[in-house]
């Protein structure tokens, strides 16, 4: 039953990777009109895509995916606020911390800095303010998470929250430092990848199928947009700050 399911998914994967292979091809050969570059390694790769992209799906399914359902209905049964808000910001907090694009991003805009003469050019300097703003945004989307987490618990309309949070991004962001505002906007971005999604949605999901009178579709989804909209805020006073 595993082996069908895998080559179920190798093969889904594989018709997922078609129309970005199509559309390289079809440039590369009637726009550009040049040959295919090392047609060996071009294959190599893409199989290599297809097998990593059906290995990163197996596992969310098997692990990321149950693990954040099943300790959101425990802390739903448990029934403390307290303990369930807490861990919610230290999920988001905690995946956001160690994802990849934002580790990419910070130290990219750390060097950029350094190199303008925003911050010291040294490298103690630079490392500081790229681990300044990794956990700046971490911690702004552990307190995105926890906020979602209660709106869940308390049933506040989606919207409201949104439709604020940008209002604020829109307040604050004349009174921001130029060379952060854009670094800010793409924080939003970066910390919604690899590793915060999959366990951010299941525990929604999961809280809003443990609690009585609440709707997963309708209350279980949200919560990354919360965690792309916190860390706009965080960054740019955070850029303020300093």
């Amino acid at each position: 039953m595993l082996k069908n399911t895998f080559i179920k998914q190798l093969f889904s994967s594989f018709l997922d990777l078609v129309p970005i292979l199509a559309v390289v091809l079809v440039f590369q050969v009637l726009v550009i009109r040049q040959p295919i570059p090392d047609v060996g390694n071009l294959i190599v790769g893409t199989l290599f895509v297809v097998l990593g992209l059906t290995l990163f799906i197996q596992g969310l399914e098997q692990s990321l995916f149950p693990i954040g359902e099943s300790m959101a209905y425990a802390f739903a049964r448990k029934g403390s606020l307290f303990w369930l808000l807490a861990f919610a910001f230290c999920l988001g907090f905690g995946t956001t911390v160690a994802e990849p694009a934002l580790i990419a991003v910070a130290q990219e805009a750390a060097n950029i800095a350094g190199k303008a003469n925003i911050i010291e050019p040294g490298k103690e300097a630079i490392k500081d303010y790229a681990l300044g703003l990794r956990l700046t945004v971490a911690l702004s989307v552990g307190f995105a998470i926890l906020i979602g987490v209660l709106r869940i618990i308390r049933g506040w309309p989606l919207y409201y929250l949104i439709i604020g949070g940008y209002c604020g991004v829109i307040v604050i962001t004349p009174f921001a430092p130029p060379e952060i505002i854009g670094i800010a906007y793409d924080s939003g971005g970066v910390t919604t990848s690899t590793i915060t999604v999959p366990l951010v949605t299941a525990l929604g999901v999961g809280l809003a199928t443990a609690i009585k009178g609440r709707n997963p579709m309708t209350d279980g989804f949200g919560l990354i947009a919360f965690a792309s909209l916190m860390p706009i805020i965080f960054v740019m006073v955070y850029g303020m700050i300093i």
